[in-house]
């Protein structure tokens, strides 16, 4: 009977030691994954028995699999994405101009292990590119005055797009656009561009009446022209003979009427008769 008692003791105790070992081992045991769109870094954690550190890379979505180590994953988005830093500068005439500016920045793929170990995983944008970005775009606006911002920010985007490119050249960073935001300028600066642009309109329609006057003018001459050629044409043609066979064809057809009665006195300029009607 002790015998007995004894082995289901010991069985008993066989049973629950590997129990406790299953379920710890079941509790160290992980499954890393990567969604669509980022890479993951794959890690071991220090052991007892080990240093742990980079088991692989993961390209989502995927898995790394189930092991009996504490494996971790950390996952970097890979894909563009905007990163907009925000500005109050001192532009090159002493003006304090608030903007903002936009890069569009991706992540090369395969270099998940380089972004973690070397950039700072997560933090690879404020620990490596922010600080830069920001002095580049300082460096850009101060070389114009605030008013000449707007109109040159199609080049300060391109010159600080360049510089990125290049400092960014070496490393798994790819810019892939740069833009100004919007300028907002000191409320003196503002008055300032809106009357500067108000006088500029008010100037393109004084032009415009200018040449409406001067096409009108042109227009009155080519009529006082025509005006003048037409009556020296008719004072050309109107001789005194011409004159004369008009004045008497005129009392022919007065002659011809019945409705009066024209008395003729024949003296008159050019022998022209005096026509007097009587009732």
């Amino acid at each position: 009977m002790f015998n007995r008692t004894s082995t289901l003791k010991s069985t008993l105790i066989k049973t629950a030691s590997i129990t406790i070992i299953f379920g710890m081992a079941l509790s160290g045991c992980t499954n890393p994954n990567t969604p669509a769109g980022q890479e993951g870094y794959v890690f071991e954690k220090p052991r007892i028995f080990g240093a742990g550190g980079y088991r692989g890379s993961l390209i989502g979505p995927s898995n790394y699999g189930v092991s009996l180590w504490r494996n971790e994953v950390i996952n970097i988005d890979m894909r563009p994405n905007t990163y907009t830093e925000n500005f109050k500068i001192l532009a090159n005439d002493d003006l304090n101009i608030s903007f903002n500016f936009h890069a569009v920045i991706a992540i090369k793929s395969g270099t998940v292990q380089e972004v973690v170990e070397k950039f700072g995983a997560e933090n690879w944008y404020q620990r490596f590119v922010r600080e830069t970005f920001r002095t580049y775009v300082r460096d850009e606006v101060q070389k114009y005055d605030s008013v000449a911002l707007k109109e040159n920010r199609t080049g300060i985007a391109d010159s600080v797009e360049s510089k990125l490119k290049l400092y960014l050249a070496d490393s798994p960073f790819q810019i892939n656009n740069v833009v100004v935001g919007n300028i907002n300028y000191p409320e003196i600066v503002a008055k300032a561009v809106e009357k500067k642009l108000a006088a500029q309109q008010l100037l393109s329609e004084k032009e415009t009446q200018k040449e409406i006057a001067q096409k009108d003018a042109e227009i009155r001459i080519e009529e006082a022209k025509g005006i003048a050629e037409a009556q020296k044409i008719i004072n050309a043609t109107l001789t005194p003979n011409y004159l004369q066979h008009e004045a008497i064809n005129a009392q022919r057809h007065m002659a011809d009427s019945p409705n009066h009665t024209t008395v003729y006195i024949p003296v008159g300029t050019n022998g022209i008769p005096l026509i007097k009607n009587s009732k």
